[in-house]
């Protein structure tokens, strides 16, 4: 109770009050209120709630503890997504980072942002202990392995706690993270109509936030919205015409080469706006897989020279990862990965490239 004296005033002159006005309310004296104020004396016990509603506060918030279990808990977030993020393909720290998610829940109970952290970790531990499997379903198109998916407890525990989150989260950042990633959950275990349903209840892209940007400008700041607005619509386009060559079976591998170059050239065509500067880590992965589909083609010279361009993509990445890139081929998961690595790595050019990244 040592700073309930300060945190009156402070609320006092918040909302421009008097100390004889909050004493007439608590049938006290302004010599009491100013007492109190000054750290000499504290209020009766039975006061504090007359006083937190006078200040329209919770006591939590009149005695600082909000403020410091908001911080605290912000601090924990952040912390876990810096760990989860460490876990990039291969299981570095899950345990750790789902026990620790489970601890700050025990001291903070049903806090919705250490719940959606707990939900990510877990949502994170399925892919990297268990991974994302796909079948060649009757009609020749990859879909997911729903029957294997749906045996991995991360994935069910995260899918739980994802729909418990939505029936409290307002609209905002963190419900559309948990709508985002409960809609790929529900994708990888065949819950179709649920994720269908998600999907109804969004609202259209011209009312998201890149598209919304737009129209608080004028001028130059609205060309460049726009400009941010495309970029961001050519990530998406890319990243759906990728899923396509790798879920659509019966595209023939050149074509499939031929697509992901044109997605290379998509951000050429946008380059006189924003800098894809930080899309570099994407192009290296474009490249990789493109480097897949040539080589299936039988056009092997170019399916090296796929490689030595994901190369000077990969040394210019924010987070150079060049040396990684013999690991990470193709980057994305493909039926015949392993077929065709033995036949490329069995190329003595294969060998040149490796020691390319090491240098």
């Amino acid at each position: 109770m040592i700073k309930l004296g300060e945190r009156m005033k402070e609320l006092r002159l918040r909302d421009g009050r008097t100390q004889d006005a909050l004493a007439s309310v608590l049938g006290v004296t302004a010599q009491a209120v100013s007492r109190w104020e000054k750290g000499i004396c504290y209020p009766d016990m039975s006061m504090i709630p007359s006083i937190a509603n006078y200040f329209g506060i919770s006591i939590d918030e009149l005695f600082g503890y909000d403020n410091d279990r908001e911080k605290k808990v912000d601090l924990l977030a952040d912390q876990l997504y810096a760990m989860i993020r460490r876990n990039d393909g291969k299981d570095e720290n899950m345990e750790e980072c789902i026990t620790l998610a489970r601890e700050g829940l025990i001291e903070f109970p049903g806090n919705e942002k250490l719940t959606l952290a707990l939900a990510y970790a877990l949502f994170n531990a399925g892919y990297v202990r268990r991974g994302e499997h796909h079948i060649v379903g009757v009609d020749g198109y990859s879909v997911y392995d729903i029957e294997r998916h749906r045996t991995y407890p991360e994935w069910q525990e995260a899918i739980k706690l994802y729909e418990k989150l939505l029936l409290s989260l307002s609209n905002g950042k963190l419900r559309q993270k948990a709508i985002e990633e409960l809609s790929q959950l529900y994708k990888n275990t065949g819950e179709h109509e649920k994720a269908l349903h998600l999907a109804e209840d969004a609202p259209d892209i011209k009312t998201s936030k890149p598209f919304l940007r737009i129209k608080a400008f004028d001028g130059k700041e609205a060309i460049d919205a726009m400009g941010e607005a495309l970029l961001e619509s050519v990530r998406h386009s890319i990243d759906m015409m990728i899923h396509i060559i790798l879920d659509d079976t019966t595209i023939p591998p050149a074509k499939a080469a031929e697509m992901l170059q044109n997605a290379e050239e998509m951000f050429e065509l946008i380059s006189p706006y924003p800098s894809c500067g930080k899309d570099f880590g994407v192009l290296t992965c474009i490249q990789m897989l493109r480097s897949y589909y040539l080589w299936l083609a039988e056009k092997k010279e170019d399916a090296f020279v796929a490689l030595d361009k994901a190369l000077d993509y990969g040394k210019t990445t924010e987070k150079e990862f060049s040396t990684e890139l013999p690991d990470l081929w193709p980057w994305w998961d493909v039926p015949e990965r392993e077929k065709v690595m033995a036949e490329m790595q069995a190329d003595s050019r294969w060998t040149e490239w490796v020691e390319k990244t090491r240098r």
